[in-house]
């Protein structure tokens, strides 16, 4: 058992711990912190119990966290005449050019109803939105995305091989 370095000891040079090296750093309470509870920390064994998270590695980390900032049909279109007057959205006779990439969202979302005939550039679009924009005469830009062909697994290269040859 630790004794604290208390008020009742302060007149003396050793508070109560013997020798004077005794009382320095963390050396006789067994470090600092969670010190001295690993395997075999039978003092401290009690606290490790309550805590099943102690020993090991639990969750993980996103190194490459997808951020997706999206935005309703229904909030463009109510809000259409702060879009116009921004610099990513214009209006060409009766269909409103917007650019979502420059605005700073990634994904049109379809929830809401339209009214007027949009040009929306944007990076994703969900499959309803690009329904309802085409059903009020609209278009929808996406970006053309390149497939790369699938490498053939090694038994199906075998595979192939031997139909060649048959």
């Amino acid at each position: 058992m630790t004794r604290k370095k208390n008020s009742r000891m302060r007149g003396k040079t050793t508070h109560g711990r013997g020798s004077m090296k005794k009382g320095r750093g963390a050396g006789l309470r067994g470090g600092r912190g969670n010190a001295g509870t690993g395997k075999r920390g039978d003092a401290k064994k009690p606290s490790i119990w309550k805590n099943k998270n102690y020993f090991g590695k639990h969750g993980f980390k996103n190194k490459n966290p997808r951020i997706v900032k999206s935005v309703n049909i229904a909030f463009i279109d109510n809000h259409i005449d702060n879009f116009l007057k921004l610099p990513f959205a214009k209006q060409e006779k009766d269909v409103i050019m917007i650019d979502l990439t420059m605005s700073g969202c990634n994904k049109l979302l379809g929830s809401g109803r339209i009214k007027r005939k949009y040009h929306i550039k944007v990076e994703q679009a969900s499959t309803r939105a690009v329904e309802k924009v085409k059903a009020a005469g609209g278009k929808i830009e996406l970006p053309v995305v390149e497939e790369t062909p699938a490498k053939e697994t090694p038994v199906e290269e075998k595979k192939a091989k031997e139909e060649e040859g048959a």
